[in-house]
């Protein structure tokens, strides 16, 4: 014994009397557990179960036993909800794993307004790299939640292993047993609420642990297609853990899928006085008999710019002068007079009563109105002498008006939000109400790039509060951040840059972007002219460039709008500028639609038919109403572009539309189209009959297919797959 160390003390001897005799003393460098009382033990055992999570610091999100990570969709970090419209599949995806080598498996949940979850089997599509992928349709509108469940499968686990144990002699019957032990675990989670135990589940049970039969045999019985079938319908889950649940929105289906048509309503019915050179403007009366022909072409939305009075201060005259005149309409967006202001309808245009019957007439003939919603004012507007603050007092002490350089419009007068927000915002939330009263259900919002956006998101939020059907379209051709933000923050629908994509690699560039994760909050609208857009491409493109945008239009997105004329194909620009000469935001326009009538002076110049055709079309396949499901396939001529949208239907049925366009309107041109068969649904060497809308004709196509396309035919095959 070393100097340094103490000397060992005796034990002492166990007393059958006394307890802490038979207790060792503790050493001095270790800490006395106390004695338990049988009362503390109890309250030990129970006390809730560890939790890792605990120690973490506030803000921190905890793991998980079994990671789940990178859920998608996801709209800024899941602070903003995705979008959908009711049956709209999607997919949801998810990085899951675990430690180790056991089976780990993935649902997706979607939780309905009601708050009943719809769980649906996610599958792994790239084994070793953990992505799981799962497609899921809400079927109501309202406020959805969806998250990402990863979970511990033990009979995917017993299935692996004892597959290869068995086949290799190794523990055979140690496997075997852990079979029925799992498939046991698994009656006993089964949910006999749902549908009482399959049969199938006890059997195996009872044949694995059967040894008068050969192992191999026992082993199938576990393994079979039925076992795995009813496993996969109510899998056996241990160690649930769940991703953070994320808002998703689902709204009515025209928020995704419609076609609108534009119209100045003073234009539809204008009379021209030749003996006294003025105008007599048409009436929301007259508009009204013009819906029938929109309806017959197959629309869903008839859009009118602003009706309401518009102001006589710096009244705009003819293709944008100066110096109106009192026979000069003025803008209809220089909103306000005398007469009132949003809430008030234009004196020539007629009354509410006239406007309640236009949209009674409207949804008779299965059309929703589209108001346009511009928050500008003329100086003479009711709100410019009664909230002065309202607007910006420039230095001089006058209001400012509204400047694009160079672009001016000295008739109307920008808001500025920041000045009262408070009353700006409940003035205008005020009229939208009147118009929803009015039976209108969608708003065309003129620039609300110009315009705070948080104020969108209030207003669009309030309103849907009481008015969840109303849709929102945003014309805003500004810059990107601002279009997509407008779409988080709650606008449904986008004006586009469509009508400046014009080469096969931006549109195929442009539209993956939309169809993309974009499509998760932003949905885009084509329009190939609007009253203020006409580009060079529609200017010196003639017929063929009139028929091939609108197909591309209708057919590569859901949504798509026609401005009034171009069936007429009105292609003559102001000069220096991208937009109609002789506007009609300035004045009136006969366009005398019976000159194009059967019998009539014009029968046969107009794109009507085509129109028609195309709307028709779009009805009779649903794989056109979704956005996400559009895929390119490739061409040998870099002028032809080549895309489908496929759908399968809830009958099992696959609807498929295949779009073959020469975007040269110019030229004619041959080509071939080589088709990614997959994304049909086919095979690589499959066979299939294709109907052409446009011709009236049917071939056969594969993977490679020649056409031939251009002016002296047709610019666009619109080809659905058919039954042989």
């Amino acid at each position: 014994m070393s100097a340094k160390q103490p000397a060992r003390r005796p034990r002492a001897q166990a007393s059958s009397t006394d307890d802490s005799a038979a207790t060792p003393r503790p050493k001095a460098s270790r800490r006395a557990i106390p004695k338990v009382a049988p009362a503390q033990v109890a309250a030990v055992t129970a006390a809730p179960p560890f939790d890792p999570a605990a120690s973490l610091l506030p803000g921190i999100a905890p793991i998980g036993r079994i990671p789940v990570q990178d859920v998608r969709p996801l709209v800024d970090g899941g602070t903003r909800p995705a979008k959908a419209v009711v049956h709209e599949t999607f997919t949801i995806t998810a990085t899951v794993f675990r430690e180790g080598h056991d089976a780990v498996n993935a649902t997706a949940v979607l939780t309905d307004p009601e708050g009943v979850d719809h769980p649906v089997p996610m599958t792994c599509v790239n084994p070793g790299l953990n992505t799981w992928v799962a497609e899921v349709t809400p079927t109501s509108a309202g406020w959805w939640t969806y998250r990402v469940e990863g979970w511990s499968d033990p009979y995917g686990t017993w299935e692996h292993d004892g597959t290869i144990k068995v086949d290799a002699g190794v523990d055979v019957e140690l496997m075997l047993e852990e079979g029925a032990r799992v498939i046991e675990r698994a009656i006993g989670a089964w949910p006999a609420s749902v549908e009482p135990v399959p049969a199938v589940l006890p059997d195996a049970v009872l044949a694995l642990r059967d040894t008068t039969r050969p192992a191999q045999a026992r082993l199938r019985a576990g393994t079979a297609d039925g076992v795995r079938a009813v496993l996969a319908r109510h899998p056996l889950r241990e160690m649930v853990s769940p991703s953070p649940r994320y808002r998703l929105l689902v709204e009515r289906e025209l928020a995704l899928f419609g076609a609108w048509y534009e119209f100045f309503p003073r234009s539809e019915g204008c009379r021209f006085d030749a003996a006294t050179g003025t105008w007599a403007s048409g009436t929301l009366r007259t508009a009204e008999q013009r819906l029938p022909a929109v309806a017959a072409m197959g629309f869903d939305v008839i859009y009118l710019t602003p009706i309401h009075p518009i102001g006589s201060a710096a009244k705009k005259g003819k293709n944008n002068t100066l110096g109106g005149g009192p026979d000069d309409p003025g803008s209809p967006y220089a909103i306000g007079s005398p007469d009132g202001g949003h809430d008030a309808i234009h004196p020539d245009l007629g009354t509410f009563a006239d406007f309640d019957h236009f949209v009674a007439t409207a949804a008779d003939l299965g059309l929703e109105v589209a108001m346009d919603l511009a928050l500008q004012c003329s100086p003479d507007h009711p709100w410019v002498t009664d909230h002065p603050e309202w607007f910006t007092t420039r230095a001089d002490g006058t209001i400012a008006y509204a400047e694009n350089p160079p672009k001016k419009y000295q008739d109307i007068y920008p808001m500025n939000f920041d000045n009262d927000p408070a009353g700006i915002y409940a003035e205008v939330r005020r009229v939208i109400q009147v118009w929803v009263d009015h039976g209108v259900k969608i708003f065309r919002v003129d620039n609300p790039h110009t315009k705070p956006v948080e104020f969108w998101q209030w207003l669009i939020a309030d309103v849907a509060k009481d008015h969840p059907e109303v849709i929102w379209l945003a014309e805003a051709f500004t810059k990107p951040a601002m279009m997509h933000t407008l779409g988080k923050a709650g606008f449904q629908q986008s004006y586009t840059y469509y009508a400046w994509r014009n080469q096969k690699w931006e549109l195929e560039e442009y539209c993956r972007e939309l169809a993309g994760d974009a499509a998760t909050y932003m949905r885009p609208s084509f329009w190939p002219t609007t009253h203020d857009i006409l580009t060079p491409y529609m200017q010196y493109g003639g017929p063929t460039a009139w028929k091939l945008r609108a197909a591309l239009a209708a057919l590569l997105v859901p949504t798509y709008g026609i401005y009034a004329g171009y069936e007429l194909m009105e292609s003559v620009a102001r000069p220096g500028a991208e937009e109609q000469v002789d506007n009609e935001k300035y004045e009136y326009k006969d366009r005398r639609w019976s000159d194009y009538e059967p019998g009539g002076p014009k029968a046969g110049r107009t794109l009507a038919p085509y129109l028609t055709m195309l709307n028709r079309v779009r009805a009779q396949h649903p794989a056109l109403r979704w956005l996400r499901n559009l895929r390119f396939h490739a061409v040998d001529d870099a002028n032809i572009m080549c895309f489908s949208k496929s759908r399968v239907l809830p009958d099992g049925q696959r609807d498929t539309v295949i779009v073959v366009a020469n975007l040269d309107p110019h030229a004619t041109r041959e080509s071939v189209v080589h088709l990614t068969m997959p994304e049909l649904g086919l095979g690589w060497t499959e066979t299939f009959r294709v109907h052409d809308h446009v011709t009236d004709q049917t071939w056969v196509w594969g993977e490679n297919n020649y056409l031939r396309l251009g002016p002296d035919s047709e610019p666009v095959h619109i080809l659905t797959v058919v039954p042989w």
